[in-house]
């Protein structure tokens, strides 16, 4: 049984949200994963609005999960092995401060674990540039319109698609 209030929230912005969904989808202890919009200065944004790009808010996934079976830090690990986190001004395809790459933390220990974790991903070497991936203090999260949720599943000729070049990044580095 699923105690409600035993559960966190985890959000991370890492480009398209239809491709921020399955990883996470896909781990044991996650409740729901829901596609929508955060760190902007507009309320309750429409999809065409961010993809406008003038309210402020990048597209990102909310996670609500169960820290006794899936820790932040195992959720921070999964969200590097989905982005590029030397690229600032998008994701893959696509471009701009809405596709921008965040770790969202809701306390000081969030904080802290994203850190720690960036720090150590930039001293692994892994990447000949700078993690610049921003970590900052989560923000009124809107879920995105219904049709965004689970695309991977609804649409998955399109997602395929739309999704190709990122995962040909990750296949090079984050064997």
């Amino acid at each position: 049984m699923v105690r409600e209030d035993a559960m966190e929230r985890a959000i991370f912005a890492g480009g398209c949200f239809w491709c921020m969904v399955q990883p996470f989808e896909e781990q044991e202890g996650i409740l729901s994963v829901r596609s929508g919009y955060t760190g902007g200065h507009v309320p309750n944004p429409t999809y065409e609005e961010v993809c406008r790009k003038t309210t402020g808010h990048t597209e990102a996934v909310e996670i609500i999960f169960d820290p006794e079976i899936i820790s932040f830090a195992d959720l921070v690990e999964i969200y590097w092995a989905q982005t590029d986190p030397t690229d600032a001004f998008g994701q893959f395809e696509d471009r701009g401060d809405n596709y921008r790459p965040v770790i969202y933390y809701f306390d000081e220990r969030q904080k802290k674990i994203a850190e720690q974790s960036k720090a150590n991903l930039q001293a692994s070497g892994r990447f000949d540039r700078p993690i610049v991936t921003k970590i900052e203090p989560a923000e009124t999260f809107y879920e995105a319109e219904a049709y965004h949720q689970g695309f991977y599943k609804t649409n998955p000729e399109r997602y395929a698609q739309s999704s190709a070049i990122r995962h040909q990044f990750l296949e090079e580095n984050w064997k």
